[in-house]
């Protein structure tokens, strides 16, 4: 539900730029629009739970309507996940479709379908940025946790975009246990085929929530990955890309470069496949959902009067981590990893890197449970190994191959 309220109290005419968002914006930065839960990979980690597509998600049209919507606000840019967004036989045509109503076009993929031909046409194409999805810098580490074959299918992705000339792709690596180890090696399969890195954290949402114990990274490790970030924080057109994934490691010392900040329906948010708007890409569940823009009068109607957007930019205390000297830096941590380890929202990240975390972890706390789950139930042959620790019940069958119409036999097919 949404409701038409004013803001609690007035933007202040001074302060800094994190001060000023804080408060909230007119339109958000930039969003995230997850196409379609369909997937040829069933990732152990995936925030979404995805592997099957929704029935009801958005025809073209209206996803057209968005996009125009979108233009209307002057959002810059939209970050297109899923699932895997190339599945949806609109993709292409979505995307030339943004690109010409001037939104920038970012979209993340496993590089199932970045073949020499499509690298050819996004090289041609302004304003879109490509992600390609990688969780290790060797297969065995990659694989663990995305699946058999993906490693080699990211890489060959990476290498046509390279070939067609695509400038400044993105390896988009989500940092767990297992990797923190190889963030040497990232940096050079990023220099190798003239990319960026991009690292971002690991939460416990969707089946990640069912392997975060496993896979997160250990106290020790994220002091590694603190200071690997700050050695590599001005090394200019070669830096790496962080998307204030780890403004909780600022309680380390020194801030890492970017906003620091929480911007969950502030700066940021998230459409889903079937038109519900939630607070945060992270945060994929009842409680973070501010309205439908199909039942709620659009997407700028949602953006502008929700209820909860109108909360989350109003004066936040800082509860439990009040009285800590490193508040004003890591505020608190990530809304999302303490909402599904099943800590307060006003209290400490679990991963406090000043140790808070753990002594809440040790306490009373209800793990909620997922509001939504796309996985399928019938492996992919291309499933995970990881993917056997998953401790929740299966839903039904895939209703219908995501890759229909792929080549028969193609590595990225799930057709068993």
């Amino acid at each position: 539900m949404t409701a038409v309220q004013e803001r609690p109290t007035q933007r202040p005419s001074g302060g800094s730029l994190v001060q000023q968002f804080e408060y909230g914006l007119d339109a958000p930065i930039c969003l995230t629009w997850e196409l379609t839960y369909a997937c040829n990979l069933s990732c152990a980690h995936c925030l979404s739970s995805s592997g099957r597509r929704d029935p009801r998600e958005l025809s073209t049209e209206q996803c057209e309507a968005v996009i125009d919507e979108l233009q209307r606000m002057q959002v810059f840019y939209v970050n297109i996940g899923g699932g895997e967004p190339t599945i949806r036989p609109d993709f292409w045509h979505l995307l030339e479709y943004a690109v010409n109503h001037d939104v920038g076009v970012k979209f993340s993929t496993n590089g199932v379908r970045i073949t020499p031909e499509r690298a050819r046409f996004l090289a041609s194409t302004d304003y879109v940025d490509v992600q390609i999805s990688l969780d290790g810098a060797t297969a065995a580490v990659n694989d663990y946790v995305r699946g058999p074959g993906s490693y080699d299918t990211a890489l060959t992705a990476l290498q046509n975009l390279q070939d067609a000339g695509f400038e400044d792709a993105k390896i988009s690596v989500v940092c767990t246990r297992q990797n923190i180890g190889q963030l040497d090696e990232f940096k050079a399969l990023a220099d190798r085929f003239g990319a960026t890195l991009r690292l971002t954290r690991l939460r416990p949402s969707g089946r990640g929530a069912d392997v975060w114990d496993e896979l997160h990274p250990l106290p020790e490790q994220q002091r590694v990955l603190y200071d690997w970030l700050m050695a590599h924080a001005n090394d200019g057109q070669s830096g790496v890309l962080t998307g204030d994934s780890f403004f909780h490691l600022a309680a380390f010392g020194e801030s890492l470069p970017g906003l620091n900040l929480c911007g969950a329906g502030r700066v940021v948010c998230l459409i889903d496949p079937v038109g519900d708007v939630y607070a945060c890409p992270f945060a994929i569940h009842d409680n973070f959902l501010a309205g439908n823009l199909l039942a709620d009068g659009g997407f700028q109607q949602v953006w502008q009067t929700s209820e909860l957007f109108a909360d989350l930019r109003s004066p936040q205390t800082g509860g439990a981590c009040a009285k800590c000297s490193f508040y004003d830096s890591c505020r608190g941590g990530c809304m999302a990893a303490k909402f599904f380890t099943g800590l307060p929202l006003d209290g400490p990240d679990p991963e406090c890197v000043q140790g808070y975390g753990e002594t809440a972890l040790a306490g009373d706390r209800t793990i909620p449970a997922a509001s939504q789950d796309h996985s399928r139930s019938t492996p992919a042959r291309n499933q995970p190994v990881m993917l056997k620790l998953m401790t929740r019940p299966p839903v039904s069958d895939c209703a219908e191959s995501p890759l229909a119409g792929f080549e028969p036999g193609h590595q990225g097919s799930c057709c068993s």
